[in-house]
């Protein structure tokens, strides 16, 4: 691997912060990264933010293709060359926001679902997370490099100071694993904080599926847009567009306290949360 902070001063590139960029400077760190996210040779893998390579290229020397997501211009061409570098001809770079990708059409093209991978760029993270659950029929799962406060919000539990919105979505369809942790003193620039790789595998079925999953997304939401508020004044200063005494009446129906507060609803009691 050659070092970023090396490519990027020949190049005279310095890294976006509104980007979220750091770059993964150490070649056993990716290696260990990808060993174990259990890449297999038939494997396609959607990385997302692909910067100079450092994930990209041992995936391709396993999986069977690789699509490349990169959204910054300055750096593509540098990807590029550190690919043809490293011999891989199963690389497809893409020029993309992620967020802008529409991920089930690219798996019904490729005729299998995907892996996803990548380290999350922190500013867009949750945004990433949100489009990958609701494309995860065209999944298989994914594993992703995340600032460790965020992995730690992702796996809170009811109660805790940290469950919010993710930990609600993600824990509904997804068993969550974290595979490593990884120093901040191994990226370039180095970030405030260290990392950790969780691994989502989609769950097939679901223990508590909701008829209609983009009210119950919208619920969830509501309930956590407000977080600092009682359940029910919280639903009504929200997009839901309800009043206070309509939420009352829909928490009372789900059996639900309206005096509650989001962080103490499991993930059954908010799929329980009926229509309007």
């Amino acid at each position: 691997m050659t070092s970023p902070k090396t490519l990027l001063i020949f190049h005279n590139i310095r890294p976006k912060k509104q980007l979220g960029q750091h770059f993964l400077a150490n070649q056993n760190t990716a290696e260990m990264i990808v060993n174990r996210s259990g890449i297999l040779p038939e494997d396609v893998v959607l990385e997302i933010g692909a910067g100079l390579g450092a994930l990209t290229i041992p995936l391709a020397r396993i999986a069977r293709e690789v699509f490349a997501v990169e959204k910054d211009r300055n750096i593509i061409d540098i990807l590029k060359t550190e690919i043809l570098a490293s011999n891989l001809s199963n690389v497809v770079v893409m020029e993309q926001n992620i967020l802008e990708i529409n991920i089930k059409s690219l798996a019904e093209d490729i005729g299998q679902k995907l892996v996803v991978m990548g380290n999350l760029p922190y500013n867009i993270s949750s945004q990433i997370l949100v489009q990958l659950i609701k494309s995860r029929s065209a999944l298989s799962r994914a594993v992703f490099m995340i600032q460790k406060e965020l992995s730690q919000r992702i796996t809170a539990q009811p109660g805790c100071k940290d469950y919010g919105r993710l930990s609600v979505m993600l824990g509904y369809c997804a068993n969550i694993k974290k595979i490593a942790d990884v120093k901040a003193s191994v990226f370039f620039p180095k970030p405030k904080v260290d990392s950790e790789v969780l691994e989502l595998r989609f769950k097939k079925r679901l223990e508590y599926p909701a008829n209609d999953e983009t009210y119950f997304f919208s619920v969830i939401k509501a309930a956590f847009g407000n977080r600092r508020k009682i359940l029910k004044n919280a639903l009504a200063a929200s997009a839901l567009n309800i009043d206070a005494n309509t939420a009352q009446n829909i928490l009372e129906k789900s059996g639900i306290d309206p005096v509650r507060r989001a962080e103490t609803l499991t993930i059954e009691e908010f799929v329980l949360t009926p229509d309007t």
